[in-house]
């Protein structure tokens, strides 16, 4: 690590963190070579030492409530590059996936900004943003309407999305009798064909068989060859080696490394005491 020059709190840079740079797209217009700017986020919860305590039960108590911040994300800043696929590492608890929900906007940091150049769809948990109770068939067009499609768009990509997502003989039966991979498999086919130019994916896609991942993967190196950014969590070494360009590392919610995907692997598996393969 003595060729990364350090940035201050143990984060070497990997690649200029200057400003956006303007290049142009196909039919004219500038866009920017970056897609997400992670510029120091900081974000905590609030941990109470009671189960069920609240402010009202604490003061119809006639005393405070008993608690402390924990800090998932601290001082975090980086760039996405427009047109990569973007790993997100560490080990458990790092603040991976608090990240990659503050990246969704489905968490805000407590301090600092994250800014999109782009339309963002993600594909976070299982099952998420579907209805239980509601068939394949209307999931689909709920789902779909939460990333910002419309009925018309739905109905124009419905056929496709079925088809990627290998469900059509499930399809109109309630997701709540789905397995884990079939949740999978439909969430992401709607994300996808949301069109958009960032996809967050977390570590979702494990559920998944090989030959759903491997439909997957040509998906992101699509997205990628289109021009558009992909960010996802693994803890699979072999498979960020293998689809990513650019890494960040991340440790008890501190930022250890950004950039090129090789080296910060390197780092990382150092830190670990294991040798890359």
């Amino acid at each position: 690590m003595a060729d990364l020059p350090d940035l201050g709190r143990g984060c070497p840079q990997l690649w200029d963190a200057g400003l956006p740079q303007e290049r142009t797209k196909p039919g004219g217009g500038a866009v920017s070579d970056i897609a997400v700017r992670v510029d120091h986020v900081t974000k905590s919860f609030r941990m109470y030492h009671e189960r069920n305590q609240s402010l009202k039960s604490a003061i119809m108590r006639g005393r405070t409530s008993v608690h402390e911040d924990f800090l998932a994300l601290d001082d975090v800043s980086f760039d996405v590059p427009a047109g990569s696929t973007f790993g997100l590492i560490g080990s458990n608890g790092s603040g991976k996936s608090t990240l990659l929900k503050c990246l969704a906007n489905i968490y805000y940091p407590n301090k600092g900004a994250i800014t999109h150049f782009g339309k963002i769809a993600a594909m976070l948990e299982v099952g998420s943003g579907f209805h239980a109770e509601l068939s394949g068939r209307d999931n689909v067009f709920l789902n779909g309407s939460i990333l910002g499609m419309s009925r018309k768009d739905v109905t124009r990509k419905f056929d496709e999305i079925i088809d990627f997502s290998g469900v059509e003989q499930f399809i109109d039966q309630p997701v709540k009798n789905y397995s884990s991979g079939m949740y999978v498999r439909l969430g992401f086919a709607i994300a996808i064909n949301v069109d958009p130019d960032i996809l967050v994916v977390d570590e979702v896609l494990a559920v998944g068989d090989a030959e759903f991942q491997e439909k997957c993967f040509q998906k992101f190196r699509d997205f990628k060859a289109a021009g558009k950014t992909v960010i996802l969590v693994s803890h699979s070494m072999p498979t960020v080696q293998a689809m990513c360009d650019q890494t960040a590392w991340l440790d008890h919610g501190v930022l250890k490394a950004a950039g090129p995907a090789k080296s910060t692997i390197k780092a990382y598996l150092k830190s670990l005491n294991v040798e890359p393969d």
